[in-house]
C-alpha cells in the first residue's frame, strides 16, 4: 500500500540522456542515473522520478567507481562506462551544431585521468562535535563528506581538513564557507569566501593554520592574509603566480590538450589576438614563436601574465591590455593586424566580439569553449560571414560529469 501523498510505482523506458546527465523518459521526466536503453520502475515527482529502480541495465551501465557516488553532486556519469561518456559528449557537441545547420570533422576526444582534478570549491562548516567539509548533494544544500574521493587530485585531497579547521576559525555557527582551493608548484593556494569578519586573533589563527599545512597562499573574503610562497603555475615554460581565485584549467591534462590544438591552429602566426586571455594560459606558451596581443578584463590576471612574460628570457613580445570584451571587443581595425584570434571566453560565448570578428579580416580562429550551446550560436555566425568551421576536440576534464570542453578551428575562406 503507497502513501497517499506518493504517485505509484510505474514503469518507463529512457530515450535518451539531457544536457545535465540525467535520462529523459516520455512525459517528459528526469531520470537521474539512469543511461538510454534502460528499463526503469519509478514514481513520479514533478519533472523528477524518484525511488528509481533498474529492471534492465544498459550494457553501459557500469559500477562508479567511488563510494561517494550516490550521495554526492561532484559527479553526475560514474554509472556510464567510458566508451558511452567519450561517444555521448561529442554527440552533445553535434547536437548544439546540427541546431544550427552546422557540422564539422571530430578529432579524437582528449579525457582527463581519474584523480587528476587541481581546483575545486569546497564547503565548509562548524558542527557540534567540530567541523565538516566536503561537496553538496545534488541540488541540494546538504554536504557531503568525500575522504576517498576519486575526483580530485590527491594532493587537492590535503585541501579538506583545511577546510574543515577554516570553519571552526572562521565561520559562524549558521555559516557555510566557500573554501576555493588550487594545486600550486608551492602548496595549495586557498581563498576562503562568506567567512566571519577578520580581526586580530583570527588573523593570527589563519596564519598558524597555514604553516600547519604548508599552503603557498591564504586569502580570506578578498584579502590575502598570508602568502608563504608564491602560489606559482606553470603555463608551457611559463611560471606565473596568478592572483586569488584566478582562471586555472581544471586539469593539467585538459590544459595540455586545449594548448596543444590551439598551437596546431595558429601554426605559422606572426601576430596572434589571445582574447579573455586570463593569466596567459595561451598567450605566454605562444610567445615562443610569435607576437601575442593578451586581453582580459580583469587587471590582477593581466599583471600577473605581464610578470611571467618580463622574468621569462628568449619569449616574443607581449602586450596586454585590460578590457571588457563583452562591453568593448576589439573592432575590425584593431583586429587588421593579426594573422590569427584565439578565443576562450567564459559560458556565455563571445557574441559581441563574434561580431567585430566577423567583420574583419582575420584569417585564423582557434575558439576554445566549456559551453556547446553559446560556442554553436557563435560558430553559426562565423560561418555567415566566410569562415569554415575545419575541426573540434572535445577535451572531457570534467571527467564523470555532464561538462563539456572544447577547441574548434575556424579559417577564412
Amino acid at each position: 500500500m503507497t502513501d497517499d501523498h506518493q504517485s505509484p510505482l510505474r514503469r518507463f523506458s529512457v530515450t535518451r540522456l539531457g544536457h545535465h546527465g540525467d535520462g529523459i523518459v516520455e512525459g517528459p521526466f528526469f531520470a537521474p542515473r539512469t543511461l538510454p536503453g534502460e528499463v526503469i520502475e519509478a514514481r513520479t515527482a514533478d519533472k523528477v522520478l524518484t525511488d528509481i529502480r533498474i529492471i534492465e541495465p544498459s550494457s553501459d551501465r557500469v559500477t562508479p567507481p567511488c563510494r561517494h557516488f550516490r550521495s554526492c553532486g561532484g559527479c553526475q556519469l560514474q554509472h556510464a562506462s567510458d566508451v558511452f561518456l567519450a561517444s555521448w559528449k561529442q554527440d552533445v557537441v553535434r547536437s548544439a551544431l546540427a541546431a544550427n545547420n552546422l557540422t564539422a570533422e571530430f578529432l579524437p576526444i582528449s579525457v582527463s585521468p581519474p584523480q587528476s582534478r587541481r581546483r575545486a570549491t569546497l564547503a565548509a562548516r562548524r558542527t557540534k562535535k567540530g567541523a565538516m567539509a566536503g561537496l553538496y548533494a545534488r541540488g541540494s544544500d546538504v554536504m557531503v563528506e568525500i575522504p576517498e574521493c576519486r575526483l580530485f587530485h590527491p594532493d587537492l585531497m590535503k585541501a579538506l581538513p583545511v577546510a574543515e579547521e577554516l570553519a571552526t576559525i572562521g565561520a559562524s555557527r549558521k555559516q557555510t564557507l566557500a573554501v576555493a582551493a588550487t594545486m600550486s608548484r608551492n602548496g595549495l593556494d586557498i581563498a576562503v569566501s562568506n567567512g566571519k569578519a577578520l580581526d586580530g586573533p583570527m588573523r593570527l589563527d589563519l596564519a598558524a593554520l597555514a604553516e600547519r599545512h604548508d599552503l603557498a597562499r591564504l586569502s580570506f573574503d578578498d584579502e590575502v592574509v598570508v602568502t608563504r610562497a608564491p602560489p606559482e603555475q606553470r603555463f608551457g615554460d611559463v611560471v606565473v603566480t596568478p592572483p586569488p581565485g584566478a582562471f586555472l584549467q581544471a586539469t593539467q591534462e585538459g590544459e595540455d590538450a586545449l594548448r596543444a590544438d590551439v598551437r596546431r591552429i595558429v601554426g605559422a602566426a606572426r601576430r596572434v589576438a589571445d582574447l579573455f586571455a586570463g593569466c596567459g594560459t595561451f598567450a605566454l606558451p605562444l610567445a615562443r614563436d610569435m607576437a601575442v596581443h593578451a586581453v582580459e578584463g580583469d587587471a590582477a590576471m593581466m599583471s600577473a601574465l605581464d610578470a611571467g612574460w618580463r622574468r621569462t628570457p628568449g619569449l616574443k613580445a607581449v602586450t596586454h591590455e585590460t578590457r571588457d570584451l563583452f562591453r568593448r571587443p576589439l573592432l575590425p581595425d584593431e583586429l587588421a593586424p593579426f594573422d590569427a584570434v584565439v578565443l576562450d571566453p567564459p559560458r556565455a560565448g563571445a557574441s559581441a566580439q563574434t561580431a567585430q570578428i566577423c567583420a574583419s579580416s582575420v584569417p585564423v580562429i582557434a575558439y576554445v569553449s566549456c559551453n556547446p550551446v553559446t560556442f554553436a550560436k557563435d560558430a553559426r555566425q562565423l560561418a555567415d560571414h566566410g569562415y569554415r568551421l575545419e575541426s573540434i576536440r572535445v577535451i572531457d576534464q570534467f571527467r564523470w560529469s555532464s561538462h563539456v570542453e572544447l577547441v574548434a578551428e575556424f579559417r577564412h575562406s
